[in-house]
């Protein structure tokens, strides 16, 4: 027996003793994480940054940058992986360490898109320190000879809803000023609200671009910038905005417009049971960019099934999924042929005729912006390598949910509404930052990851990458005529293209998209680790 006692307490010592060696790795891993996080970001912050602000991609030397495209040294980007993106990683990290020095950085980028921002209360897709002389200059030059970036063609002077650009960034502005309640940040804020609400048409819709502008006809194209705008989210982002000012600032202003703009969807579903990205005044599909045909779109058509499910959860009003059978049932309608899938790939075009339902492809012919041009037809070869042409929706998951939500009681549906009037029963108040996306990533990463993350930062504190986004410098507008194939698949024409492409060279970049994943991947290692957290346990913590 004394025999037996022995050998467990050696046992039980040596599995004390490894977990606590366990114990102190982590702690010593997550000392680590930490340390890596804020060398990294004080080398973005103090040697990348423009006035706060980012752009996508910078080669080591500085001696050229891109956002969507090449921008210039005094301009900074919104669209994501740009500024907005930056300064809400900086808030994650503020809140996981409650080190000051992030939410400094990310006031910086405040400022910076404070000061960018468009009297009438949006944003543009860049700010340029320079000014306006300079930022027309670079839309007559770099902007107007990106082939395949129709959006930057022309300048308009106004803001967009294109890439979340406005909502996203007026979203940030809402998390500054809910983390400290600093009333700094209030003025700009209100303003971004007036303008997401005065921008909305009544019918509950909004344009791609605000203050209303029709001067851009391109190709015989009419200007699609006020349209009533689904592509790329912009309703559901600014139903999304909405619903955080109401859950956060407690205004009932807010009801009216998010009922109006969840209404819309219901108004303006075809008669097929889809919807496209776009529509005009009179309620009628309309194409937007010249590779973007009058069609419906079948995965523009299954993220509105989500949302109106979302929708439903939200308000317990079964008018939100009455939509829906139709809509399934043009999804089965438009599948494409078994032999066009690639193997099970694809299941969807991306483009279908309106009244016919045929699958309908764009393509290109020629070699720059001046002289090419885009063309629609039936045949799905030679597709566009920058846009694609074929989609892939998953209808069974779709049909499950839906029956699910049929059966299930409303109360249940709707038991974590955001609207619904009900007693605040959480400890301290509700005015918190709330995100109803859940798109910020949940993964705790294992150590080894962790490891690669922290050994991979170099000495400068870079996390440097291969295969960025580069592109060909501004020479001069294309004079090539010929209608030629060589760039049917390419993402870039010839010379005087000046879309981006993938660098296939061994060439380094600084990556402002990957900074932000390593330290998201760190950010949720040591708050996890900090406070003895599941993924779901920091999921919730997230919302």
């Amino acid at each position: 027996m004394r025999t037996m006692k022995v050998f467990l307490l050696s046992v039980l010592s040596v599995v004390f003793c490894a977990q606590t060696g366990k114990g102190q790795d982590n702690s010593k891993l997550t000392q680590d994480a930490e340390q890596t996080m804020l060398k990294a970001t004080r080398f973005m912050v103090e040697k990348v940054s423009t006035n706060g602000g980012y752009v996508w991609y910078y080669t080591p030397d500085f001696s050229r940058r891109w956002g969507e495209m090449e921008a210039t040294k005094t301009m900074i980007w919104l669209q994501d992986p740009g500024t907005t993106l930056v300064g809400h990683m900086l808030l994650d990290a503020y809140r996981a360490t409650g080190n000051e020095y992030y939410y400094q950085a990310a006031a910086k980028a405040a400022n910076a898109i404070i000061y960018g921002q468009h009297p009438e209360g949006g944003w543009n897709y860049l700010i340029d320190f320079a000014g306006d002389k300079s930022l027309k200059q670079w839309y007559n030059t770099v902007g107007k000879n990106g082939w395949r970036l129709e959006e930057f063609q022309h300048y308009y002077g106004n803001c967009t809803f294109d890439d979340n650009v406005t909502s996203e960034t007026a979203r940030f502005l809402l998390r500054m000023y809910l983390a400290k309640l600093d009333p700094a940040y209030k003025p700009a804020l209100d303003k971004a609200i007036d303008f997401i609400l005065k921008s909305q048409y009544p019918i509950g819709a909004w344009p791609q671009r605000y203050p209303l502008m029709y001067d851009f006809n391109k190709q015989g194209h009419p200007d699609y910038t006020s349209y009533y705008t689904y592509n790329d989210d912009v309703i559901w982002e600014n139903i999304h905005f909405l619903i955080q000012c109401y859950l956060t600032l407690g205004e009932q202003r807010f009801l009216d417009p998010i009922k109006r703009a969840m209404n819309f969807y219901i108004i303006s579903q075809d008669g097929s049971g889809g919807w496209g990205q776009q529509m005009d005044l009179n309620l009628q599909t309309a194409g937007a960019r010249t590779y973007e045909p009058k069609a419906l779109l079948p995965r523009n058509t299954e993220a509105i099934i989500k949302q109106l499910m979302d929708f439903y959860r939200y308000t317990g009003d079964r008018k939100f999924l009455n939509p829906i059978p139709a809509a399934l049932k043009w999804l089965e309608q438009t599948r494409l042929p078994q032999n066009e899938t690639e193997n099970g790939r694809y299941s969807h075009p991306k483009f279908v005729e309106v009244g016919t339902n045929k699958a309908i492809y764009p393509h290109r012919k020629g070699s720059n912006v001046v002289y090419g041009y885009y063309y629609v037809d039936y045949k799905d070869t030679n597709l566009l390598s920058h846009y694609g042409g074929k989609s892939f929706v998953n209808i069974q998951e779709l049909q499950d949910e839906y029956n699910k939500l049929c059966v299930m009681p409303v109360e249940e549906a709707t038991k974590d509404s955001p609207l619904l009037e009900q007693t605040y029963k959480e400890e301290g108040t509700p005015v918190t930052y709330y995100d109803l996306s859940h798109e910020r990533p949940t993964r705790i990463p294992d150590d080894s990851f962790v490891k690669r993350v922290v050994q991979s930062l170099d000495k400068e504190g870079r996390w440097l990458i291969k295969h960025g986004m580069t592109s060909h410098p501004y020479i001069g507008d294309g004079v090539k005529k010929e209608p030629t194939e060589e760039y049917v698949k390419t993402f870039v024409g010839d010379e005087t293209d000046t879309s981006p492409y993938r660098d296939p060279s061994d060439a380094l970049y600084i990556s402002t998209g990957d900074y932000v994943h390593n330290m998201r991947m760190l950010i949720n290692y040591v708050e996890a680790h900090k406070n003895g957290l599941t993924e779901e346990q920091l999921r919730a913590r997230l919302r």
